[in-house]
Parts: structure tokens; C-alpha cells; sequence
């Protein structure tokens, strides 16, 4: 599987409900759901782990995603990622995600920098 950076510069093709979408796992379904449910949301079962990543065109998207303020705001603005977007430096949106994520603030900077597409 190649690359593909969400908006928010997580690596969907290393996320395991992308994974368990892409190679139609089903076992790998529930063992995320489960892992998720503990975490995030009590509800989430194997039926909601489906998900062709965050900038796909595709309507199998986790639930969360369509939520998701970033996404939202990337699509508006038609970028591959934040990294592209004028505004990156300035966004609260980032801002407050990069403090639960900062890996995803080094993909993002890395693409920016030019060491990364």
C-alpha cells in the first residue's frame, strides 16, 4: 500500500481500521473496534471500521472522520493536506490536535519542508 496523509498529517495507510478496510479483514475489524471501543467510544463495533482514508473520495470513511473539523476544513479549502494550506502555521484546529498527535505535526512540517509528498 502507498502513502496517504489524512488533512490532519496522520498516515491513513498506517491506520488499522484503513488496513483492516483494505485488505477486508474482518477479524481485524473487531479487534480495532474493540481496541477503539475501550479508548474512544463504547459503541463503535466491526461494522464501523470501514475506511478508505481520510482525503479518498470514497463514502467508507470512519464515523469519526466525517465529524472531523480538519477534514472538513482541507476539503473546503481543496488541499492534499494541511501541509499545502496558507494557513497552516496560524490553525487552531492543528494546533490543539498536534498536542495529542505531534507525529502528525512532524509529517506535516516534513511535507512542507519539501522532504515529504
Amino acid at each position: 500500500m502507498s502513502s496517504m496523509i489524512a488533512y490532519c498529517g496522520i498516515n491513513c495507510s498506517e491506520c488499522p481500521a484503513y488496513i483492516a478496510t483494505q485488505t477486508n479483514d474482518d477479524n481485524e475489524r473487531k479487534k480495532v473496534a474493540e481496541m477503539w471501543a475501550k479508548q474512544y467510544n463504547p459503541n463503535l463495533t466491526a461494522k464501523d471500521i470501514n475506511c478508505d482514508g481520510c482525503i479518498t473520495s470514497s463514502t467508507k470513511v470512519f464515523s469519526w472522520c466525517n465529524e472531523c473539523p480538519i477534514r472538513k476544513c482541507g476539503k473546503e479549502k481543496s488541499v492534499n493536506n494541511c501541509a499545502y494550506c496558507v494557513e497552516y502555521a496560524a490553525c487552531d484546529k492543528l494546533a490543539t490536535f498536534f498536542k495529542m498527535a505531534p507525529k502528525a505535526k512532524d509529517t506535516l512540517d516534513n511535507i512542507r519542508k519539501g522532504k515529504s509528498r
